[in-house]
């Protein structure tokens, strides 16, 4: 990855962005897109979109901007901290862990408090659901604490971009800003190709609310086709190989290519165009099964409007919705190229349509 672009994705991951409260991690997304496309918009929610205007056919190429985390639900006498989710955060992952607590007045540290295992009976370490743990800011009592934080304020996870070996990455909020940056990156590809379609790149929000921002964009939009960009369970280390995980995923691999969803949402003419794409750039790409939904922001898309024509394409990563993911930057970069790659082919296509 050249380096002026994997400083855009560092700067995107430390960035905080928890959902309903991704204005800063948008901020980074909308200096960076603003350098090349022809116009640059947002909405009253945040949602962000970027244009190059190339005449039809008109597609999106889309992630979600926002990450899981907790939010300060109240603060009790003692000074501790008491948690709520926001999006799917895992009560497994979170004992024991640095977090930041996004106040109006700048951050503040604390650790979500583990019981030493000295103190703990030993026959009952059950984890312990979110709303019964506790954070601790160093704060001497409950009045202490409230001159610190508030309830509402945000948190997430402490922890940074590391390096891994070779091209893999590991950090949090991969889930989503991969897809993100792969957008923006598809869209410069397309300005630089001077391609025939207008693409948007899109970066929404609230996507682990439900899906929420898409549903705003895609009514908004209404593009002839939209690729949401996103994460999808990587199934090539031990754990993940065993039951229930083969029961339920396709086999996925870090450093295979991106993933191609087919079924539910996925429309089968934009499959089609995408693996066509991918096949004229010689791009390495895997194959998923999505029976049912892609839980995506595909399935917000697909259904905006009278139907946009909408596909989930992934960038395989390890040990989702926990501090510590990990992808290739491998996939990440064939990702955006197979974006442009479609945006280059979209005028080509007359619609997306199924013939009947």
């Amino acid at each position: 990855m050249e380096q002026q672009r994997r400083d855009f994705l560092d700067r995107l991951l430390e960035t905080p962005s928890p959902s309903g409260f991704e204005v800063e991690g948008q901020r980074v997304w909308v200096d960076d897109v603003e350098e090349f496309a022809d116009e640059v918009r947002t909405d009253a929610y945040g949602n962000a979109v970027a244009v190059y205007e190339g005449g039809d056919p008109e597609v999106a190429l889309t992630g979600h901007a926002d990450e899981i985390g907790f939010i300060v639900r109240r603060i009790d006498d003692d000074g501790f901290v008491h948690l709520g989710r926001i999006g799917g955060s895992d009560a497994s992952v979170s004992r024991g862990q640095h977090i930041t607590i996004h106040t109006a007045d700048g951050p503040v540290e604390g650790v979500i408090g583990q019981s030493a295992i000295h103190l703990r009976d030993r026959d009952d370490d059950e984890v312990d659901e979110i709303w019964k743990q506790r954070a601790d800011v160093g704060a001497e009592d409950g009045e202490h604490a409230r001159e610190l934080v508030e309830v509402g304020d945000p948190i997430t996870f402490a922890s940074g971009v590391r390096d891994l070996e070779g091209t893999r990455v590991s950090a949090r909020g991969l889930d989503n800003r991969i897809g993100t940056w792969a957008a923006a990156e598809g869209l410069r590809r397309a300005v630089e190709a001077d391609v025939n379609a207008t693409v948007y790149a899109v970066s929404t929000v609230q996507e682990e609310l439900g899906k929420r921002g898409a549903q705003m964009v895609g009514f908004d939009l209404a593009p002839d086709a939209a690729i949401a960009v996103d994460v999808t369970h990587a199934t090539d280390y031990t754990s993940a190989k065993e039951e229930p995980a083969t029961k339920k995923e396709a086999d996925v691999e870090l450093g295979g290519g991106p993933v191609i969803a087919r079924g539910s949402s996925n429309h089968p003419e934009l499959v089609r165009a995408v693996r066509d794409a991918a096949d004229g750039a010689e791009l390495p790409v895997q194959l998923q099964a999505t029976g049912i939904s892609t839980g995506t922001d595909a399935d917000a898309f697909y259904t905006s409007r009278g139907g946009i024509p909408s596909l989930n394409v992934g960038v395989p990563n390890r040990y989702m919705h926990t501090p510590v993911e990990v992808i290739d930057t491998d996939d990440l970069v064939a990702t955006a190229d197979l974006l442009g790659a479609f945006a280059e082919r979209a005028s080509e296509y007359d619609g997306f349509a199924v013939e009947i």
